[in-house]
C-alpha cells in the first residue's frame, strides 16, 4: 500500500429531489436568520424565488456573480453583505454564483449554503479562485468551503443541453486529475473513476433526453464526486491551463475545460499511464485522451480553443503564463510541449495516444 493522508471535509450534502425546500431549516440550524440570496443577472429570478420561499429569513439579493469571481464585484457583494447585516449566504447557480459566495465568506467569515444547478462540483471544495485585472488565482481555505451543500435533482431539470455538457467536462477534469494527483489516495481514486463512468453514461443520455430524471440525478451525483475529488488533491497542468486562459483572455470557464481536457490528458497520459488506462476503462474508451475528446464532440461541446474566441497569436503568452511557476504535474512541465498542447487545442486535433510524449515532441 502506498502511504497516504485523506482528510474528509466537513459539509452537510443533502441530496434529492424537492430538497430546496430545506433551505429555512438549513439556515436555522447554523444558527443564522438574515440570508444574502446569491445568482447571476441571469438568475436573478431564481434568486428571487428563493427569497420568497424562506421569508423573513430572506435578507436581500446580490445578483452580480460572474464568470471568474472578479474582485471588484466581490467587494461590492461584501459591502452589500455588510449593510444588509447578513449572518449567511446562500448561492443558487454554478460556478460563478458559488465563487462570489466563497469571496464573500473568506472575507466576512459568514457561513454559506450552496444549491448548484449545473454540474460545477466547486460547492464541494475549499478552493476559490479569484480574478484581479487578467490574472486568476487560487486560494485553498477552509473559510471557503461551504458548510451546507442542498443538491436538488429539479433544480437542473431545465439546465440547457450545451450547459450540460460543459460543465459535465469541466467536472470530469477534476476526477482525470485527481487521478494522477501526486497526493492521490485510494478512496478519491474511487471516486474518480466513479464519477467519471457516471457522467460517460449519463451526458450522452441527457444530449439526447434532457428531461430524463434518472440521467440527471446520476450527473449530478457525479458532479458531487468529481468536486470532492478537486477539494482532496492538487491539481495540474489542465487546471493551471485553464485558469491562464480564463483569466488573461476571458475565456468562457466550462467550455475551456472541455476543450483542453482531452489535450492535458494526453500530454500526461505517457507519465500517467497505469491511471490513465483506468480512465479509458470508466469512459469505455481504448485511450483517455480520445475518448474525452470523443465524448466532447457527442456532447455537441466545443473541441476548439478557436471557437471560444482565442487568438493563435495569444498562444506563445498562454503557454509561458502557464509554465511560469512551478507546480505538481505527472510530466515534467515544458515550454516547447505545452505550446504545442494549445496550438492542438486551438486547431481541434482529436488526441492519439502518442501524442505528448517526449518523443513526439523532441
Amino acid at each position: 500500500m502506498t502511504p497516504f493522508v485523506y482528510m474528509a471535509p466537513a459539509a452537510r450534502v443533502v441530496f434529492g429531489s424537492g430538497t430546496r425546500a430545506a433551505l429555512a431549516d438549513e439556515i436555522r440550524t447554523l444558527a443564522c436568520r438574515r440570508a444574502l440570496i446569491l445568482s447571476t443577472p441571469p438568475q436573478r429570478s431564481d434568486a428571487d424565488q428563493l427569497a420568497s420561499d424562506i421569508g423573513a429569513l430572506a435578507a436581500g439579493v446580490f445578483t452580480e456573480a460572474a464568470m471568474h469571481t472578479p474582485l471588484e464585484i466581490t467587494e461590492r457583494a461584501v459591502a452589500h453583505a455588510r449593510a444588509l447585516a447578513s449572518d449567511c449566504v446562500v448561492a443558487i447557480g454554478g460556478g460563478s454564483s458559488v465563487g462570489l459566495a466563497k469571496a464573500i465568506a473568506l472575507n466576512t467569515d459568514q457561513p454559506q449554503i450552496v444549491l448548484p444547478t449545473t454540474y460545477a462540483g466547486s460547492e464541494a471544495t475549499s478552493i476559490l479562485g479569484q480574478t484581479a485585472g487578467k490574472e486568476k488565482r487560487t486560494l485553498r481555505s477552509p473559510k471557503v468551503q461551504p458548510e451546507v451543500i442542498i443538491y436538488d435533482v429539479d433544480l437542473t431539470l431545465t439546465l440547457p443541453v450545451h450547459q450540460t455538457a460543459v460543465s459535465g467536462m469541466n467536472a470530469i477534469a477534476h476526477a482525470i486529475e485527481a487521478l494522477y494527483a501526486q497526493d492521490r489516495n485510494p478512496v478519491i481514486s474511487i471516486l474518480a473513476e466513479e464519477a467519471i463512468r457516471c457522467f460517460a453514461k449519463s451526458l450522452p443520455t441527457l444530449v439526447a433526453s434532457p428531461g430524463d430524471r434518472q440521467a440527471r440525478s446520476d450527473a449530478l451525483y457525479a458532479a458531487w464526486l468529481c468536486g470532492c475529488c478537486l477539494n482532496a488533491v492538487s491539481m495540474g497542468l489542465h487546471h493551471k491551463l485553464c485558469h491562464t486562459l480564463g483569466g488573461m483572455f476571458d475565456l468562457p470557464h466550462a467550455e475551456t475545460h472541455a476543450v483542453i481536457l482531452p489535450h492535458a490528458t494526453a500530454y500526461n497520459t505517457p507519465a500517467a499511464q497505469e491511471v490513465m488506462q483506468r480512465a479509458a476503462g470508466a469512459l469505455g474508451a481504448g485511450d483517455a485522451a480520445a475518448g474525452l475528446f470523443d465524448l466532447a464532440t457527442r456532447l455537441g461541446a466545443p473541441t476548439t480553443l478557436s471557437a471560444l474566441g482565442l487568438k493563435e497569436t495569444d498562444l506563445d503568452a498562454a503557454a509561458a503564463a502557464a509554465v511560469r511557476t512551478p507546480y505538481p504535474n505527472p510530466r515534467p512541465l515544458s515550454l516547447l510541449a505545452v505550446r504545442d498542447l494549445l496550438e492542438n487545442a486551438f486547431q481541434g486535433l482529436r488526441p492519439a495516444s502518442n501524442l505528448g510524449s517526449e518523443t513526439h515532441h523532441a
